[in-house]
């Protein structure tokens, strides 16, 4: 959802087809208002084109490339053609989410008794976009809270409509910690190990599970595999830092990716 009334050149924007002529296809901007521009036959599809409708119809919602913007007439001029697949599919997704977003706002705003304008200005400010605050919201909580500058009424309404109506996607990521100690009390070394690997970090889940001396499993669910990434890397050497300090070994030996939603 944009902020600005008029699109930039070489943005994607999604488009409603308005109007259907031989030569040219007229779309309203859903993200702008409404506001009007044109497609000519040229930039509709690659090659020949003998019937314009074989390619696009009213109705239809499409994704379309800014190729000029001339305010002072009011002109828009768009390209299907320059969109492909992935691009159209990634700006479908980004603009529903931004939506449903807009629509969570409303609500938060009614239960808040505040303007859903200033708390989307709040959230602009800090995002540039309204989703991205619901998922962090969900995985941070009240640090996302603070950094909005949001009322209290406004942000415990936020924070309920972010739990009732989002589902984080998650990934998992796991390893096999190898923990060493010849020590007389290397037992409770490694159990102190082990404790280290479970640090709290916000968003991610951390397991551990008893393979057979000297090996532990170690999965990470997280929102993404950067931070699955990394949060498995900290738990490991945390562990890891403990033993060596003990004067045993240990080291990570991690598996390959495996994907999961909920």
């Amino acid at each position: 959802m944009q902020d600005r009334e008029w699109p930039q050149e070489s943005e994607l924007v999604v488009c409603t087809v308005e109007n259907v002529k031989d030569f040219v296809a007229f779309v309203s901007l859903d993200e702008y208002s409404g506001r009007q521009g044109l497609i000519p036959i040229s930039e509709i599809a690659t090659g020949w084109i003998k019937y314009i409708r074989d390619h696009i119809r009213e109705g239809q919602k499409i994704v379309c490339k800014v190729l000029n913007v001339d305010r002072s007439r009011g002109h828009i001029d768009l390209s299907l053609k320059d969109v492909n697949e992935h691009q159209r599919r990634e700006k479908i997704r980004e603009w529903k989410n931004e939506s449903k977003a807009k629509k969570w706002i409303g609500f938060a705003a009614k239960a808040a008794d505040e303007p859903a304008q200033a708390i989307e200005d709040l959230i602009l400010e800090s995002y540039g976009a309204l989703y991205p605050v619901f998922e962090d919201l969900v995985i941070e909580g009240e640090p996302v809270i603070k950094k909005l500058g949001l009322s209290k009424k406004a942000s415990d309404a936020l924070m309920h409509v972010a739990q009732e109506s989002v589902k984080v996607p998650k990934v998992e990521v796991t390893g096999n910690l190898i923990l060493t100690c010849t020590l007389p009390d290397g037992i409770s070394v490694i159990k102190k190990a082990l404790k280290s690997a479970e640090p709290k970090i916000a968003g991610v889940d951390i397991e551990l599970l008893y393979l057979g001396a000297p090996t532990y499993r170690i999965k990470v669910t997280a929102p993404d595999y950067k931070k699955a990434e990394k949060a498995i890397e900290k738990a490991a050497n945390l562990a890891i830092a403990v033993v060596e300090k003990a004067g045993g070994e240990g080291k990570l030996v991690k598996k390959p990716k495996s994907g999961k939603s909920q």
